[in-house]
């Protein structure tokens, strides 16, 4: 059987579903050296850099470095790469003398589970092997799967089941391990920090997770564009940002059924996809809190989030509602 994407892949690839985009902001002031700009894939998601340096040569080489560090960090936490680190775990359910940022990502896992009363859960890959097997039938019941399935799926879930530590990671046989509601926002912070102790002063890296250092050269703020659920290749909102992370997590991203019933977004508890929100946006100082908490948040009553955001990492939260309504909130 094929494949079927991840969300985040088919987030990013699909022109329906993109969730960010960068606009265009017209002419730098130092417009005689142009920015050093790359564009590719990562961990399964359209990626792309844009470095602004006086020495152009010495913005690509850069570039270089930084798609070298990204492409050893996707060899960790891909699910798409057989002889990744994630594919290991997940195959024998023990990792031995891990790798140091695959023991960071899966701690800081944990802490977004435990922040989140278990709504960010990185081993939630049961349920979408479940719905993926379900729905490449030619004959699927389109209420989707079976109670008792879903059930079953349950039982292998709980990031806190895991056991994390330096020497090794191990996992109870059935539970599997996905980080792409993670993992992306993670590289990118490691690209910038990356960036950040070589100089760099304004740039915009997406490894499938948007992060500004600084401003633009000129000193304006980058500008991120919202995608319309409704509406392909329309900006709902444009959010100016300068030195933050922007991540959207949105139920219109991927639809398992032709009725838009099942999409991509699960929900820990109960096995369910999200449906509160069409998409939720948050911007944060780092791109790792800003990919896990849209993603938890997708399940959250305004309410829980509002009291929510003093303890975490984020700045502010974007909601657009099934209604096509939009509502800011502020930390």
């Amino acid at each position: 059987m094929t494949q079927m994407p991840t969300r985040r892949r088919f987030i990013r690839i699909s022109a329906a579903a993109a969730g960010l985009g960068l606009l265009s902001s017209g002419r730098f002031v130092r417009a005689e050296v142009a920015p050093a700009v790359w564009q590719g894939t990562m961990l399964g998601a359209v990626a792309t850099m844009e470095i602004h340096h006086e020495d152009r040569s010495r913005a690509e080489r850069l570039i270089a470095l930084a798609c070298a560090e990204a492409r050893r960090l996707e060899r960790l936490f891909s699910l798409y790469l057989n002889d990744s680190a994630l594919v290991e775990l997940n195959r024998t359910g023990i990792l031995v003398d891990p790798a140091a940022e695959m023991v960071d990502l899966l701690s800081t896992s944990q802490h977004y589970a435990r922040l989140t009363g278990g709504l960010f859960d990185v081993t939630v890959q049961p349920l979408w092997d479940l719905y993926a097997s379900h729905f490449s039938q030619d004959d699927a019941d389109p209420a989707g799967p079976a109670a008792a399935a879903i059930q079953a799926a349950l039982a292998h879930i709980g990031s806190d089941r895991m056991t994390v530590g330096r020497d090794r990671i191990v996992m109870p046989r059935g539970m599997a391990v996905t980080l792409n509601g993670i993992a992306q926002g993670y590289v990118t912070d490691k690209v910038v920090d990356l960036l950040r102790a070589h100089g760099v002063a304004h740039s915009l890296v997406d490894m499938g997770e948007a992060r500004a250092i600084g401003t633009r050269p000129d000193g304006r703020p980058w500008e991120i564009g919202i995608a319309d659920p409704d509406v392909t290749g329309q900006t709902k909102a444009v959010l100016p940002i300068a030195d933050r992370a922007v991540s959207t997590s949105g139920n219109y991203g991927f639809r398992f059924d032709p009725r838009a019933q099942f999409n991509h977004l699960f929900d820990p508890r109960t096995g369910g996809c999200a449906h509160r929100y069409r998409s939720v946006t948050t911007v944060s100082r780092n791109a790792t809190a800003a990919d896990a908490l849209s993603t938890a948040f997708s399940f959250m009553p305004e309410k829980d989030i509002r009291s929510l955001l003093p303890r975490v990492e984020i700045d502010r939260v974007h909601l657009i509602n099934d209604a096509g309504q939009s509502t800011e909130l502020i930390a």
